[in-house]
């Protein structure tokens, strides 16, 4: 171990400095943990809200240091204005409207039109119907024949009118017939014919028949004149003069109409074009001052003398 040199100054110094430097420890130290007086920083407790502060002591005791708790009594007793409901009244605060600003305006919603499917394009028919013949008929005649017209015919092709298919006579591809019978064409109005194979696959457009109300005598029957030979004679007005005539069986009228029977309830003619019979009932709605215009009863004999 070395020993130091108390006589060398350096050496000296040091053990001075090492000295001041322990001394100074040793008083940090003490101050930390002891301190150098006995006067403490006194704290005053804060009072919490709702609860009153506690009394304090006189400060030339030493002995009493520490609040005293305040007893129920003394509570009740000093503290009572304290605990009373406090009456608040409010009043609404009056806040200005607000301007109107003009950068905000109303805008209309876009209408929404309701979406509409899309028709289904209609297939362009494989077969052609071009034209009738005749296109037109009239009504209460008997059978006939169509003639069709089109192209791409072929002999599994029938002619169908108003559902009703008919037996057909294959011609050409352009060309078609078949007989209608009368009762297609017993009333009035417009058929609609098309082609049609038996198992559907070949079929064609539609096309329209017209069946025409036939002409009719423009006559009313108003009487009737008889003779022993049963020959009678019909009294007819003309609707559109109001003329009055005789006729009888077989006579022609208005070069069309000839009269086929007479009786005392009808009048009978038949339509010697279209081979058409029309009856007409015997009706008394003419002028009645003529009296050939009123029914007249059957003569039994030509004398009426006994």
């Amino acid at each position: 171990m070395q020993v130091t040199d108390i006589r060398n100054p350096g050496e000296r110094n040091k053990l001075i400095l090492a000295g001041v430097l322990g001394i100074v420890a040793l008083v940090f130290l003490w101050w930390t943990f002891f301190g150098f007086g006995s006067s403490s920083t006194k704290v005053t407790p804060r009072s919490t809200p709702g609860q009153p502060a506690p009394s304090a002591v006189s400060r030339g005791s030493a002995n009493k240091t520490a609040s005293v708790p305040q007893s129920v009594a003394d509570f009740k007793g000093t503290d009572l204005d304290q605990l009373r409901p406090i009456k608040y009244e409010y009043s609404p605060v009056s806040v200005p409207e607000a301007k109107r600003n003009i950068f905000a305006y109303y805008e209309k919603p876009p209408s929404v039109s309701p979406s509409t499917p899309t028709p289904t394009p209609t297939p362009t028919p494989p077969v052609l119907l071009a034209s009738l013949s005749p296109p037109t008929v009239y009504a209460r005649t008997g059978d006939f024949t169509l003639e069709v017209s089109g192209d791409k015919f072929t002999s599994q092709l029938r002619v169908v009118i108003d559902n009703n298919e008919l037996p057909t006579r294959y011609i050409n591809p352009q060309q078609l017939s078949a007989t209608v019978p009368a009762a297609i064409i017993a009333n009035a109005g417009a058929r609609q014919v098309m082609l049609r194979s038996a198992d559907g696959k070949l079929y064609s457009n539609s096309a329209t028949l017209s069946v025409a109300a036939p002409p009719t005598p423009n006559y009313n029957y108003i009487g009737i004149i008889g003779t022993p030979r049963y020959v009678d004679t019909a009294i007819l007005q003309d609707k559109t003069n109001k003329e009055t005539l005789n006729v009888q069986r077989g006579d022609l009228l208005g070069g069309r109409f000839r009269v086929t029977s007479i009786s005392e309830k009808e009048i009978v003619f038949l339509d010697s074009n279209l081979k058409i019979k029309h009856a007409l009932p015997m009706t008394t709605q003419g002028d009645r001052g003529n009296p050939l215009q009123r029914p007249t009863p059957r003569v039994d004999s030509e004398d009426d003398e006994p």
